[in-house]
């Protein structure tokens, strides 16, 4: 067995594990169409149990925005996304990978976050069709939600 709880005992890092997903997280999606990927979000409800809607009244420990080219205002969508997340949270933005319908810009991305309050610290490949870029709040940005 693995030293690392989560990993597979080959040493590969599960899904969750990429995500930063610990068991008893609380995790909000927003941006769910049948289009999403199902073995990320299997993966990330295995870990932390079911993900909760954009209605909740929770504070969450990170939030699963799954956006596409042409779902509204991007800046606008990682404000609400914002509003209950943890002073420590992270917002996941997943986007279709270039050349899937729906691919996002990663300039409009940045731009979008930016002006949320919010930096992008790393990416990672979250499925077949997916990209995930990881925001957190920008220093100096707490409270300016």
């Amino acid at each position: 067995m693995s030293a690392t709880a989560g990993q597979a005992a080959d040493g590969v890092r599960s899904l969750a594990d990429r995500f930063g997903i610990e068991p008893g997280m609380v995790v909000m999606e927003m941006g769910y169409d049948d289009d999403v990927d199902a073995d990320l979000r299997d993966a990330l409800t295995d870990r932390c149990g079911d993900l909760v809607d954009e209605d909740t009244d929770e504070v969450v420990d990170a939030v699963l925005v799954w956006y596409r080219d042409g779902d509204g205002d991007l800046f606008e969508l990682l404000v609400d996304a914002l509003g209950p997340l943890a002073d420590a949270g992270v917002v996941w933005l997943l986007t279709p990978k270039a050349g899937r319908d729906g691919h996002v810009e990663p300039s409009e991305v940045a731009e979008s976050a930016q002006t949320a309050g919010l930096q992008q610290t790393s990416t990672v490949n979250a499925g077949r069709d997916w990209s995930g870029a990881r925001l957190v709040l920008r220093r100096g940005s707490k409270g300016k939600k």
